[in-house]
């Protein structure tokens, strides 16, 4: 879409109100709204100011003034709100250079695509995604934490633990633990709830393939996007998060994609399905190979088994997502690779034999991560597995879950929290420095952000820890 063709769709679809977004560095979309007379194609290349130190992860004081420019392919009718509303999405720059700021994430995504395109690691010219993230729609949240208290609750009409719940009336059907994926209704309370969000997703140029409840007690569901482009799906991961959560809000629900809301039962994954293309040619396709599996592909996966514990502390970025990486709840914490097998953290699917389908599935990641960043660290490991030929190892088939301790000590696994995670990323980043994708700045920026995240969890006692030590 060109910014003529912009203005055009504000005329056509009668849009009062231009809200302009764009991406902290966490992750979290930042807005302001311009009243539409106020929006021409001027602001295409001359851009609005915003103040960058008051921005997660961004400028200090003495230098907040920051500009961003529309970027006209992101420009789509709002499917949530009833004023007419035009959405775009901005690209972050320095005001005295004009040069594109180096800590914004899309940025970074589009330089991670530039990377693909120009090294000569592998003749790709394009990669695709496809996120899983998974969510959950509860009834009721209230959390607070102070000095001398701590509680979070949870409620949802599905959740099993309201089985004898008075109700007036209670009718049952409540989701076992473990048990979710998935009954039809009324075990299903979700159905009309996630149509609704994916006619709002296709309203806003979201294709979807499928939506379903997933495997938790408690509401927890799954709407998958169909893959694209890098920075074109990290972008429609963003609007689809938005969207979720605000059409589940017009229906007093709440929606979190937090990686691991509920105790003792599976948490939100985002398993990231991911291909190197050469025109209409799928690269990680042999017929000859594991699964199917080409040598760049196979390859790949080495890289990103290779660099995983780095590649978390983008893609599984909070200190919560540790507590959903851990054996027992289908969370993938074995890093090997293998085909179909849901156990290990990289898997083969084995659904179809067209060579158009044929990719790897890394299944760590979480949806509290920056997609932009994320899926470019990926795509960086991967590309750094095909340049030296790192072998992913044996393909392990059995049940990882299952296998006896004394072989699991044989395998590598995921960081046991983001501590660990921001350690390795500390060892192991110059393969995300290649090409200028991720620059010092960035990573430095992450880690100290990150670690004082982790810093305000590990001071603060756990509720549980009265239970184990009160009387001691």
């Amino acid at each position: 879409m060109t910014p003529k063709e912009v203005l055009e769709l504000i005329k056509k679809s009668n849009i009062k109100m231009v809200d302009v977004k764009f991406n902290d560095l966490p992750g979290l979309w930042q807005h302001f709204t311009i009243p539409v007379e106020e929006f021409d194609e001027k602001i295409f290349t001359e851009g609005i100011g915003f103040d960058g130190s008051s921005i997660r992860g961004f400028q200090q004081i003495q230098k907040s003034d920051m500009i961003l420019i529309p970027d006209p392919d992101t420009a789509v009718v709002d499917p949530i709100l009833e004023i007419p509303t035009l959405s775009i999405v901005c690209d972050i720059y320095e005001p005295k250079t004009r040069e594109p700021y180096t800590k914004d994430p899309r940025y970074i995504a589009k330089k991670a695509e530039k990377f693909l395109k120009e090294t000569n690691i592998t003749e790709a010219d394009i990669s695709f995604w496809g996120p899983e993230a998974e969510f959950f729609i509860f009834d009721d949240i209230r959390f607070d934490y102070g000095e001398n208290y701590g509680y979070h609750y949870i409620d949802s009409v599905e959740g099993e633990w309201n089985t004898g719940k008075e109700e007036n009336p209670n009718l049952g059907y409540k989701m076992r633990y473990k048990e979710a994926y998935f009954p039809v209704p009324p075990h299903d309370r979700y159905q009309d709830l996630r149509s609704e969000m994916v006619l709002n997703l296709i309203k806003a140029g979201i294709d979807i393939e499928v939506h379903h409840h997933e495997v938790a007690s408690g509401g927890q569901g799954e709407i998958d996007i169909k893959f694209g482009p890098l920075v074109d799906t990290a972008y429609k991961l963003m609007l689809f998060k938005y969207i979720i959560k605000n059409t589940a809000r017009k229906h007093n629900k709440t929606v979190t994609f937090m990686p691991k809301p509920i105790y003792n039962d599976n948490g939100n994954g985002m398993h990231v399905h991911q291909s190197l293309w050469k025109g209409k040619t799928n690269l990680f396709f042999d017929e000859k190979g594991y699964a199917q599996l080409s040598d760049i592909g196979r390859w790949y996966a080495g890289g990103i088994i290779k660099h995983a514990k780095a590649v978390l502390a983008f893609a599984a970025p909070t200190t919560n997502s540790y507590k959903r990486l851990v054996p027992g709840f289908e969370a993938p914490v074995n890093l090997v690779y293998s085909a179909g097998n849901r156990s290990a953290a990289i898997r083969i699917p084995l659904y179809s034999n067209n060579p158009k389908a044929k990719r790897i599935e890394f299944r760590p990641p979480d949806p509290s991560s920056n997609p932009y960043l994320a899926f470019s660290a990926m795509l960086m490991a991967g590309l750094d597995g095909i340049k030296n030929k790192i072998e992913p190892g044996k393909p392990l088939e059995d049940d990882l879950f299952s296998l006896p301790e004394e072989e699991l000590a044989k395998i590598a696994h995921v960081p046991g929290s983001l501590t660990e995670a921001l350690d390795a990323l500390e060892e192991d980043y110059e393969f995300l420095l290649e090409g200028g994708v991720f620059t010092k700045d960035v990573i430095d920026t992450w880690i100290a952000y990150k670690r004082e995240e982790a810093k305000k969890v590990e001071i603060r006692p756990h509720p549980y820890e009265y239970h184990l030590y009160y009387d001691i």
